[in-house]
């Protein structure tokens, strides 16, 4: 147990974690090793939940804290940090607000919708919803995601291509959603109720709404049969199935929600960019830090950031650590404005933050 001067310490710094992967029903996993220096094999823990205060919903786990994230050197879950130390870490804020993952998918994902907020305290008892963001950091050969519909489609004609996804190996949805070829450096805005997939070879830094809610209805992940309560989360077929927006389609789906950065500060060797602000969605927020070579002071706390390239140091009084890519901390309300990411060879950083 660690004394009290110990935890104030902790949270009026930047708080790591130790790494925390998370199974779900589709493997990846290989582009961690050049991420975060993991081995380079594929499995069924494809995803690193950073700074998580969320639970991760998997069949069959008793495991309360399973996707909550440990502070590094410690038994203490940041869940529980934040509940007993609330004003230090988020101030005047209910709760955080934000989930931020690292995704490596070997093959698509199962075809899938999140809900909206209304959805979510209706059928879920939750005032979050899943909207979320798509920043590709890294690809294999062939990467694509799907987004919308690519063209007008009946539920009727998607729920008979539920029923065909019985069969495994038989693929009725890829042929009626729009297509996209990814790159590092794509950026895009999922809304909640649009149906999308992250398609295989892409590692994806993710941004979104705090909550696991999925409505994934197709049989097959692979080589993974899905039960109807990892399809549906509990609720019946017609209610699950009526989250998708089936007036999403057409191409302008995934034009209108690939996202452009805006450059608000070019100068001293710090250029900052907005990827996601208010006009995008008022769920969280989205910046890019790149410092070529000096120093940018970290003044929008609370906030997580990921190190996606190069090398620099977090510093600030009395205090320094190195940080390279697949670093990622989160900072507190009370360290805003106190700490600085500097590099003289070059560093990115993307600074995921809580709504406004």
């Amino acid at each position: 147990m660690m004394k009290g001067g110990a935890i104030m310490k902790i949270v009026n710094e930047p708080i790591f974690f130790e790494r925390n992967r998370v199974g779900r029903v589709y493997t990846g996993g290989a582009l961690y090793a050049d991420f975060f220096g993991d081995d380079g094999v594929d499995g069924y823990l494809p995803e690193e939940w950073m700074a998580s205060a969320v639970r991760a919903l998997n069949k069959g786990s008793t495991d309360p804290k399973e996707g909550v994230s440990r502070v590094k050197g410690t038994d203490i879950y940041f869940d529980d940090l934040l509940a007993n130390h609330k004003q230090e870490l988020i101030g005047e804020r209910k709760t955080l607000d934000i989930l931020v993952k690292m995704i490596d998918s070997a093959i698509r994902l199962p075809v899938q919708a999140h809900p909206n907020k209304a959805f979510s305290r209706k059928h879920f008892n939750s005032g979050y919803g899943k909207a979320e963001s798509w920043i590709v950091v890294g690809v294999r050969p062939g990467a694509k995601i799907y987004m919308g519909f690519s063209e007008k489609v009946s539920p009727e004609r998607f729920e008979a291509a539920i029923e065909a996804s019985k069969d495994m190996g038989v693929d009725e949805f890829s042929p009626f959603l729009n297509e996209y070829s990814v790159q590092p450096g794509d950026y895009f805005f999922i809304p909640a109720r649009t149906i999308h997939a992250i398609g295989p070879g892409c590692l994806i830094l993710e941004v979104q709404e705090p909550s696991d809610f999925t409505i994934s209805p197709e049989y097959w992940c692979g080589e993974y049969e899905q039960s109807p309560e990892e399809m549906y989360l509990g609720l019946d077929k017609d209610t699950a199935v009526s989250v998708f927006d089936f007036e999403s389609y057409g191409r302008q789906v995934l034009e209108e929600n690939k996202l452009k950065p805006t450059v608000i500060e070019d100068a001293n060797g710090v250029k900052r960019e907005n990827i996601i602000g208010e006009h995008i969605t008022d769920c969280f927020g989205l910046n890019k830090i790149t410092v070529k070579s000096g120093e940018a002071l970290l003044d929008a706390a609370p906030a997580i950031y990921v190190v996606t390239g190069g090398e620099g140091k977090l510093q600030g009084e009395g205090y320094s650590k190195p940080l390279k890519k697949g670093d990622y901390f989160f900072l507190p309300f009370a360290a805003n404005k106190k700490f600085q990411i500097a590099s003289k060879s070059g560093i990115e950083v993307y600074e995921c933050l809580p709504p406004l």
